[in-house]
């Protein structure tokens, strides 16, 4: 499968368009009040260049010291850096048929979308370029990062204008990351959504990890954490492409969740293993707030630190 360019288009698609101005309303209040900052402490990409020599303070980055000055002068000295913000963030929407299922409310995809236009929108607001890779059975395209509102407010109206992949299809969703290279440059931030399902860990991975700064963002449903008690019901399987019987009081049933939920916990940590490159957002969560506690959390982390 051979992922294409997003088609272009000067108009925005008429289903998403109301969503996606409530969307814009939300992410510029939260810029003008509170999350600039905090978001640009979060998402400062990878791209860093020399400024001078300082004297090394407690708390600096240890990994900054300059030893050949150390050594020269007796005392410690570190490099410091200016960041260059020139900034592209690219988001990977990984669309399994995994993120279509909601105990209440909505649906992990639900929570992902929002989340992934309230990311673009913010992102845009703070000056930086906005690239999509989108990847779902079947189905792939990219769209290189441009600045600008009006680009950001395209890109991501054709992603909430998605439709979702059918449950009785393929459940495979391979994700390009040959191509990131090609559509990201080095230093951007690569924002990667998707349901997390235990996998092998994308060839080339950690190669990636260093030459972007990675985050993962996960939405979670109440079900994810634990199984309600006493209930009986079936369901469709999306990955296995069956109805299967859940009975939530079975010990078995409650066992096997507890592997799934460590197994997913495990490969999430594998793929993240810093714990400020993992967000997981609850279906009942109001994805602007968990953001904004994010950015918040980040950087008084780096302020600690």
């Amino acid at each position: 499968m051979n992922p294409t360019s997003a088609p272009v288009s000067s108009s925005l698609p008429s289903a998403p368009t109301a969503l996606l101005r409530r969307l814009e309303w939300q992410a510029r209040h939260a810029v003008n009040t509170s999350v600039s900052g905090d978001y640009r402490s979060a998402f400062r990409g990878r791209g860093m260049e020399f400024d001078q020599v300082v004297k090394y303070q407690w708390g600096d980055d240890p990994r900054d010291i300059d030893w050949n000055v150390t050594a020269r002068l007796g005392e410690p000295y570190r490099k410091r850096f200016v960041e260059e913000r020139d900034l592209a963030v690219i988001f990977v929407f990984e669309d399994s048929p995994a993120l279509q299922f909601g105990s209440e409310g909505r649906t992990r995809r639900e929570t992902l979308l929002e989340t992934t236009a309230l990311l673009m929108l913010i992102s845009s607001i703070n000056k930086d370029r906005v690239g999509l890779l989108y990847s779902s059975p079947g189905k792939s395209w990219f769209q290189r990062a441009l600045p600008g509102r009006k680009d950001t407010l395209r890109v991501a109206s054709l992603l909430l204008g998605q439709e979702p992949p059918p449950l009785d299809g393929p459940s495979v969703c391979p994700v390009q990351w040959r191509l990131m290279r090609k559509i990201a440059s080095r230093g951007s931030v690569l924002l990667w959504l998707g349901p997390f399902v235990p996998a092998a860990m994308p060839e080339a991975w950690r190669e990636l990890q260093q030459r972007y700064q990675a985050v993962g963002i996960r939405a979670d449903d109440p079900w994810d954490s634990e199984l309600p008690e006493d209930a009986q019901f079936a369901a469709y399987d999306p990955l296995a492409g069956r109805l299967t019987t859940i009975d939530t009081s079975s010990p078995s049933e409650r066992a096997a969740h507890r592997r799934w939920r460590g197994q997913r916990e495990a490969h999430f940590t594998h793929l993240f293993p810093r714990i400020d490159d993992r967000l997981k957002i609850r279906n009942t969560d109001d994805p602007l707030q968990a953001l904004v506690a994010y950015f918040h959390r980040h950087r008084h982390a780096g302020a600690a630190a």
